[in-house]
């Protein structure tokens, strides 16, 4: 049997617009007014799931979703980073941010290696039974990208290569170790 799950990227927050690494800040008004917005265009599902993150689980209620976190879905940890700018750590720990985007090992002081993430979501994926129906999750924009390097068998470094949009929709099917990819769909 197939299974078929739907990832929505959540809405933007004032980490997001401001290219600080989250710091579990809500979404902003515009995020909400755009996830209400975008409520209609959900598709069928049997199951729901959301990142733990605050800004998940706001989007997903303005989706009109009711979901418990589940940890396997949470975004990469940041440690030291998190609530920082991309810029004032560039500015304070250029080296460190080098082998942060070209190395899948690395991890920032007190976080989460790159290798660590896509094992931990391509271990949900695969754990998801065969008869698990469709699902929708509500995630991070990291763990979406996970989600298809995992799904296409594509190497870590390829992580930086995905662009993944706020409230956009990225469908996988299949089954472990066989996944299909549909990519970027505008929730609408």
């Amino acid at each position: 049997m197939t299974v078929r799950v739907t990832l929505v990227s959540a809405a933007m927050s004032e980490a997001m617009r401001a290219a600080r690494f989250d710091d579990d800040s809500p979404l902003d008004a515009a995020g909400l007014r755009q996830a209400r917005a975008a409520a209609v265009g959900l598709p069928t599902h049997d199951q729901v799931h959301v990142s733990p993150s605050a800004r998940c689980r706001r989007t997903a209620e303005a989706l009109g979703l009711r979901a418990e976190p589940l940890p396997e879905l949470r975004g990469r940890a940041m440690g030291s980073w998190r609530g920082r700018s991309l810029d004032e750590v560039s500015a304070a720990e250029p080296d460190e941010v080098g082998s942060w985007l070209s190395d899948p090992a690395f991890a920032p002081p007190g976080g989460e290696t790159l290798l660590d993430l896509l094992t931990r979501v391509g271990g949900w994926l695969d754990s998801l039974s065969p008869d698990a129906g469709r699902l929708l999750a509500v995630v991070e924009p990291d763990v979406v990208r996970a989600a298809v390097l995992h799904a296409l068998g594509a190497p870590g470094p390829a992580f930086w290569r995905l662009d993944v949009q706020p409230l956009s929709v990225t469908e996988l099917s299949g089954r472990a170790g066989r996944w299909n990819a549909r990519c970027g769909r505008p929730v609408t």
